[in-house]
């Protein structure tokens, strides 16, 4: 008698159904997902969408600190034991988003080695992006770290499409994420768009031609 197969454990599946701890959550544009200093308890993987976070010091000056797309996880210090959230979390297009309650996601990550797989290595590449934050900061000028961020958002680079048009967003928060002042901003996003790295059509579009800013000396 032929024994019923045991069904296989897809984590994309896992983490795109609503279930035991499993929410999906849709926000709109501008809606705040989490803010800095709430409860960290439960992680989020964004199914479509943008998110960027922001962090507020205690002279009330903001600073974005990263934007995380479609298939990233984000809250995921509460499983290393953080208690309070370190940033503000903020959809900067319409998202889908699921959330996965901290208590209920540990047992399914030691049981399902897929899973533990999938969010390993979103982890290591995360950190291997902030440590190319931190070098792209101390030693690369604003122009080059501006040219990284377009190329980024745009997925140049990256496993997956390439989505050339990127989101729109003012210059003031390119800035921000940059390091650097708007007028700097207003000035190489015009150099880039005479020399042929960009162009604008529905929003700021991103040719690959402009990684030659970030490789060159």
């Amino acid at each position: 008698m032929k024994q019923n197969a045991i069904p296989t454990f897809d984590p994309k599946v896992f983490l795109a159904t609503v279930g035991k701890g499993r929410r999906l959550i849709d926000y709109e544009k501008g809606q705040r997902v989490f803010a800095q200093g709430d409860p960290a308890d439960a992680v989020f993987y964004i199914q479509k969408g943008r998110v960027k976070f922001t962090v507020i010091s205690k002279q009330g000056k903001e600073a974005v600190i990263a934007i995380l797309g479609a298939d990233d996880f984000f809250g995921e210090g509460c499983l290393a034991g953080q208690p309070r959230r370190m940033a503000t979390a903020t959809a900067m297009s319409d998202c889908a988003v699921t959330r996965l309650k901290k208590e209920d996601v540990i047992p399914v990550l030691h049981a399902q080695p897929s899973l533990t797989e999938l969010f390993l290595y979103y982890v290591l590449s995360r950190n291997i992006r902030v440590e190319e934050d931190l070098i792209d900061q101390l030693f690369n000028s604003s122009e080059k770290r501006l040219a990284r961020v377009l190329l980024l958002l745009a997925n140049v680079g990256k496993e997956g499409k390439p989505e050339p048009v990127i989101p729109k967003m003012s210059q003031e928060m390119l800035a921000e994420i940059v390091g650097t002042t708007r007028s700097r901003v207003s000035f190489f996003m015009n150099r880039f768009r005479e020399l042929g790295f960009i162009e604008y059509n529905g929003g700021p579009h991103v040719h690959s031609s402009l990684l030659s800013v970030v490789l060159k000396d």
